[in-house]
């Protein structure tokens, strides 16, 4: 929600609604891997985030897990979507008119997590978003993507060595060792036309019964809730008080070997903010 909006002396002024760790943050401080239950958990979140920004006549146009923040208090454990900088209006609110077809744009938003058809130079729309989203998921689910940590002389020659590792990869690839629900959600949303609407009860129904059929219950007990938990039994069994710790350094290590910087700082204040909402629930 914006609070305020307006001009101080010289400066633009917004205020927003102040929001918890993002998932960027979080993967790193559970070791750069989420369970099957938490993406699950996620996914049904982020599709519902995502059509309501749909339903707005907008495009969101970079998702990736540092826009999607946690909530703080009693909207803990609830997503928020944020950062509508490169957002689009993709159709025009009266008429229900749909932008037209182009071609030749420039690549918008963030490589790791774009569409083919952006890296293409195609207009986005809806189903841009949803691909996007995809490699988000099988991000969370694979520690890191096929096309991280390339190495190019510059920014352009990168994004085209990413695009032809994302084009050569297949989806089954990608999705290998994981439920066939992640591949079938890619090939459903890389199949959409140009101006057609996701249907987004289908993708949510899609990750909603495998939820289901892995027998987990919707208890919003996520991996970083879980590492909470078991430092504080750690701590009460040795008599001591204790913080939830990640399994891995302080610098992360990926499977390509890339160091992810995560500070204490950052640490830091994601045990805050785990703390408050060990409170929150406390009180309900």
């Amino acid at each position: 929600n914006f609070r305020y909006y307006g001009q101080e002396k010289e400066h633009n002024v917004l205020v927003m609604d102040l929001l918890g760790p993002s998932l960027e943050d979080l993967f790193n401080f559970c070791s750069r891997r989420f369970t099957i239950k938490t993406v699950l958990m996620l996914a049904d979140q982020m599709i519902g985030r995502i059509e309501f920004v749909h339903c707005k006549s907008f495009i969101h146009r970079d998702i990736k897990p540092d826009n999607f923040l946690m909530g703080i208090g009693r909207h803990c454990n609830k997503l928020f979507l944020i950062d509508f900088g490169l957002a689009k209006k993709f159709r025009d609110m009266r008429t229900r008119c749909h932008i037209g077809y182009r071609e030749d744009k420039n690549l918008t938003g963030t490589a790791r997590y774009a569409s083919i058809n952006a890296h293409l130079g195609i207009e986005q729309s809806r189903r841009d978003d949803m691909e996007s989203l995809g490699y988000v998921l099988m991000y969370f689910n694979r520690g890191c993507l096929p096309w991280q940590g390339l190495k190019a002389a510059t920014k352009k020659q990168k994004y085209e060595k990413i695009s032809e590792k994302k084009m050569s990869t297949p989806v089954e690839v990608l999705c290998k060792g994981f439920p066939a629900e992640f591949s079938m959600y890619l090939n459903y949303c890389r199949g959409l036309r140009f101006e057609e609407a996701p249907d987004y009860m289908y993708l949510r129904q899609l990750f909603r019964i495998l939820f289901r059929t892995l027998n987990h219950q919707y208890d919003y007990t996520f991996d970083w809730t879980m590492l909470k938990q078991k430092a504080a039994g750690s701590g009460a069994a040795c008599g001591t008080s204790t913080q939830a710790q990640p399994s891995q350094s302080m610098n992360q290590q990926t499977d390509l070997g890339v160091r992810i910087p995560f500070s204490h700082s950052a640490r830091g204040r994601i045990q805050t903010w785990l703390k408050q909402e060990h409170q929150q629930q406390a009180a309900t």
